[in-house]
């Protein structure tokens, strides 16, 4: 386990051989910064590690709405945490039917619970833990969380791609992972003005994505260039990361439209392409490319 993230004292960790996003999802508190998903890169029902330390202090059952396009849990979990790093916050979980119980003390890497396939995901989403550092006094609602820190790199190695153009490794009903030609570490570069940084999130299909930066000082433009087309335009700046508004870009892999789904890793990057078209299928070992057109 690798420390990803932290906020307010408390720290937040990923499985080395995982994946994580701030803002790849359409729930309030990821597009407020006060949200993280930990991907433990494990299967559906499979247990699960937990990120953080601290004491279970409640656990809630809650309903999920109802899935036409899937089957997924009815029902998902809230588990809240004191921290034992900052006993002044608490910690919210969700996707997992849990496996402590009231008072049991949890460390970084302990079993947590098994991880649900929920009524709040979409059809493509994988097994991931949601975490969020919450007043004592408010943990549960959907926004008032502490914004949320990246605690993993600090600089930036890599150019803006030209373009998207890689093999598939993995094929699913649902989607397709495709590693790209060339070297790349944590994850997927885009240019604003003369800065370079790491996109995350769902595009265009949850109408905006974050982009961490390293200098928010040295932000020169309000558009977010990816593979030579101006995919976004900022709305929010943080310390070390912005949030932009999808422009009208649609994505096309062999000529049909598609959605791309992009996070940070620890280890080399993927492109989740998702096809529009039930048509259109990526086999395993297959090159494609990824382009961009209004």
């Amino acid at each position: 386990m690798l420390k990803v993230a932290s906020s307010e004292g408390v720290s937040i960790y990923c499985p080395e051989k995982g994946r994580f996003s701030f803002f790849n999802s359409p729930y309030p508190a990821h597009k407020a910064y006060a949200a993280i998903d930990i991907y433990p890169c494990r299967d559906f029902g499979s247990v699960a590690p937990s990120p953080v330390s601290g004491e279970v202090k409640e656990i809630r059952r809650v309903a999920c709405p109802e899935k036409s396009s899937f089957k997924s849990s009815a029902y998902d979990y809230v588990i809240l945490l004191q921290s034992l790093e900052n006993p002044g916050r608490w910690i919210k979980i969700l996707h997992l039917e849990p496996l402590i119980k009231v008072g049991d003390i949890v460390n970084v890497g302990d079993n947590l619970g098994t991880l649900l396939r929920s009524g709040f995901f979409d059809y493509w989403t994988d097994p991931h833990i949601h975490v969020e550092i919450r007043e004592p006094s408010d943990p549960i609602r959907a926004r008032g969380g502490f914004r949320i820190k990246r605690e993993i790199f600090s600089s930036l190695d890599a150019d803006e791609l030209e373009e998207l153009h890689g093999v598939i490794v993995e094929s699913k009903s649902e989607y397709a992972l495709m590693l790209l030609d060339i070297e790349l570490k944590y994850g997927i570069p885009v240019k604003i003005g003369e800065e370079t940084g790491f996109i995350d999130g769902g595009i265009p299909h949850y109408g905006f994505f974050g982009v961490h930066i390293f200098s928010a000082e040295a932000l020169s433009s309000s558009l977010v260039k990816f593979c030579n087309a101006d995919i976004g335009v900022i709305e929010h700046i943080y310390s070390d990361a912005c949030i932009a508004r999808c422009t009208n870009k649609v994505f096309r892999v062999k000529g049909s439209p598609v959605k791309l789904s992009l996070y940070l890793y620890l280890s080399k990057p993927l492109v989740k392409i998702i096809p529009n078209d039930a048509k259109l299928r990526l086999e395993k070992f297959e090159e494609v490319s990824v382009v961009a057109s209004d």
